[in-house]
């Protein structure tokens, strides 16, 4: 793997993890009512509100941020990238089987997004975990 799929997968991820966790834990309701956003609705049918459990995946969310972030400006610590990866697959893969094992709450539109957008995060996290490829001098940071 090179450093800019490294950078990509780390930018993706943490993208996701502020943008998860900021609204999560500062508008907990606002985000159980309308996460993902974009006019789409995934949580309402998982079960009542609970502000703590919101405001803890946000807490949760934001922790898997800062650990990218930190990571981000280490792209050449090989064993940070993957450790991270790491985490984050961790995280994904569990999150992925619950929500595939839960599809049958959607439509099926709200069904292929959703397996979409979290194996997409599953690949993110699992291309952390591929060293960089040596003597390639133009793809280091």
């Amino acid at each position: 793997m090179n450093t800019k799929l490294r950078y990509a997968s780390l930018g993706l991820l943490g993208a996701v993890g502020l943008y998860t966790g900021l609204w999560a834990y500062f508008a907990p309701t606002s985000w159980y009512a309308n996460f993902p956003g974009l006019g789409l609705s995934w949580l309402p049918q998982l079960g009542p509100y609970n502000e703590h459990l919101s405001k803890d995946a946000g807490a949760m969310f934001l922790a898997l941020a800062m650990l990218t972030l930190i990571t981000l400006s280490s792209l050449r610590n090989t064993r940070l990238v993957q450790t991270t990866g790491a985490v984050w697959l961790v995280f994904n893969v569990l999150h992925f089987i619950y929500h595939v094992q839960h599809l049958n709450m959607y439509n099926t539109r709200d069904q292929v997004l959703n397996v979409v957008f979290l194996a997409a995060l599953v690949l993110l996290a699992a291309l952390l975990l591929v060293p960089v490829l040596p003597g390639r001098p133009h793809d280091t940071r």
